[in-house]
């Protein structure tokens, strides 16, 4: 008897580049992803998405994590078969934690929007400990 052969899952594809924490870096991490999703056939939606993703955790790892003489690094790992998306910016200060804070009425106030934006456009986002002192911050973004 004859069977169909199984559907093997699309395979996972990973992405690790370690970066200078410099904003020229930071912008750099950004273009990297785009050419990565885009080798990997990922949509544009997604690709999008993850690009200002990566732009604002990239900014505040250079903005906010930076230690001297350490850099940040920027993954991405996709598995298409689930339909996801994650991407993690691990940097040097763990003492720094990221969060939200309240809107500000200032509108010529110009910090503090990027972290909103990481959570309007993931599904969820997260920081846990690097030991021995940095941390990581991961944002898991789903295609449509």
């Amino acid at each position: 008897m004859n069977q169909p052969a199984p559907q093997l899952a699309a395979p996972t594809h990973t992405f690790t580049q370690l970066l200078s924490s410099t904003r020229h870096c930071a912008q750099l991490a950004r273009l990297l992803a785009v050419t990565q999703l885009r080798s990997w056939g990922a949509g544009q939606d997604l690709t999008e998405r993850a690009e200002t993703v990566v732009a604002e955790l990239s900014a505040n790892a250079v903005l906010h994590g930076r230690s001297p003489g350490r850099s940040f690094r920027l993954t991405l790992v996709l598995d298409p078969s689930g339909g996801r998306l994650r991407v993690e910016v691990t940097d040097a200060r763990g003492d720094l934690l990221p969060h939200i804070t309240p809107t500000d009425t200032d509108t010529l106030h110009t910090g503090g929007r990027g972290l909103p934006f990481v959570a309007a456009l993931a599904d969820h986002w997260d920081c846990v400990p690097y030991p021995p002192s940095g941390k990581t911050v991961r944002a898991v973004l789903s295609t449509p």
